[in-house]
């Protein structure tokens, strides 16, 4: 199984630019635990926290798409360092200021989010320049994926470590300077330093013109609103069945599954066009959702969460595909980053929607909406099979070997049916 994962990781600066990403975004991964932590240390309260955690994260969500266009216009070290040091200046300046003023406070996290740097989507961009194989692409879209449910496990970790050993301010502090060594490392990189768009048609939607690129996102709005709302109903379920240490288990159980299903599918090459492949993906998604409405003992429920999570790093990992074979030329930095801040907002719309659920209906009715997101998802890909079946051929994989001189004479990767 880790073959090919070691394969991609051997090639020149292939574990670089992977080790840096995943260090530069440290600070987003972890913000939302981050500000919570540092304003309830401040004294400040839990609707105070929640609502600067949010403005951060709508700015976010605004950002990196209008970063992405940027990055796909002027090259990555000219957007990605000035974008990572805004953000972390401003995050600084929050840490230092505090609460208080409050407008001052709304603003320095505002501006942390919004110019939060896309390396996520950069990153994709630049595999193709790294790597000379599609299948070999694709494995590393898995393999991002994978290392995203990795991050996202370890960051909170690293966060109350910081907090345990200074203080809340200080883990702020140190996690956005973290954040610039990482997008340092990779801006530097002679990869990024030479990466470049392909030429791109002037027009104000840029990478939102691609319909199969709409149809998508429109889907993944549901599978991120299925994500969050099952944070919710674990919220509600642990308040039964032991409290905060079963709901970290039920965290960890949906992490562990997501990295076990991501390791599984990026271990093998597919065969079929990737468009139909992600709907078979999306239904055992949801599928797999509904036995959590069984809600049963403890170790049981954890059980059922890490299978609940076994199709959503596959799922992703498809999708980065996808993408690539919808963007139109020019823009793929940018179509990347829209999947990202469209996943982010469907989580936080799934959150919201699951409180009153919750509330209403108890555990049960939350456990229920991730499924039925994951089925709401799956009808949207059904409904606009036609869109997503003729690619706009224009992705990341073709425009690469316009971009390196030392691939020149290479063919361009089809936008066949391998994946």
């Amino acid at each position: 199984m880790a073959v090919g994962y070691l394969e991609i990781l051997r090639a020149k600066h292939a574990a670089r630019l992977l080790v840096g990403t995943l260090v530069g975004r440290l600070p987003n991964a972890t913000a939302a635990i981050a500000i919570v932590l540092f304003v309830r240390a401040q004294g400040g309260s839990y609707s105070l926290a929640g609502g600067l955690a949010a403005v951060y994260g709508v700015a976010n969500a605004v950002g990196q798409p209008l970063l992405g266009r940027l990055v796909d216009l002027h090259g990555q070290p000219r957007v990605q360092l000035p974008a990572a040091l805004v953000s972390a200046g401003a995050m600084t300046v929050f840490a230092f200021t505090g609460t208080d003023p409050l407008p001052l406070a709304y603003a320095a996290v505002a501006a942390s989010g919004l110019f939060t740097p896309p390396l996520e989507g950069g990153l994709r961009a630049l595999w193709p320049s790294v790597l000379r194989r599609e299948e070999q692409v694709h494995t590393a879209y898995a393999m991002d994926a994978v290392a995203q449910e990795v991050m996202f496990t370890v960051g909170p970790l690293l966060v109350t470590l910081c907090v345990s050993l200074w203080s809340a301010r200080a883990a702020v502090v140190v996690l956005s300077a973290v954040g610039v060594a990482g997008a340092l490392w990779v801006v530097v990189s002679p990869p990024s330093r030479a990466w470049r768009s392909a030429p791109r048609e002037a027009h104000w939607l840029g990478a939102l013109r691609s319909r199969g690129l709409l149809a998508l996102l429109g889907a993944f709005l549901f599978i991120g609103m299925a994500l969050g709302s099952i944070t919710v109903a674990s919220v509600a379920y642990a308040d039964g069945h032991g409290g905060d240490v079963v709901y970290g288990w039920l965290m960890a159980a949906l992490g562990l599954g997501a990295l076990v299903g991501g390791l599984v599918y990026g271990a093998r090459r597919w065969a079929g066009a990737p468009e139909r492949r992600l709907r078979v993906l999306v239904a055992l998604l949801a599928v797999c959702y509904l036995p959590l409405t069984l809600m049963p003992g403890a170790v049981p429920m954890v059980a059922l969460t890490a299978v609940a999570g076994l199709f959503l790093a596959p799922v992703i990992a498809c999708a980065f595909v996808i993408v690539d074979r919808h963007a139109p030329a020019g823009t793929v930095t940018e179509a990347f980053s829209w999947l990202v801040t469209t996943f982010t907002v469907g989580a936080s719309v799934g959150t919201g929607l699951a409180g009153p659920v919750v509330q209403e209906g108890g555990a049960l009715w939350g456990f229920a909406a991730p499924a039925v997101a994951g089925v709401v998802s799956l009808v949207v890909l059904l409904a606009t099979g036609r869109v997503l079946a003729v690619p706009a051929g224009g992705g990341v994989v073709a425009a690469s070997s316009e971009n390196d001189p030392n691939r020149a004479a290479e063919p361009r990767f089809s936008s066949g049916d391998r994946a």
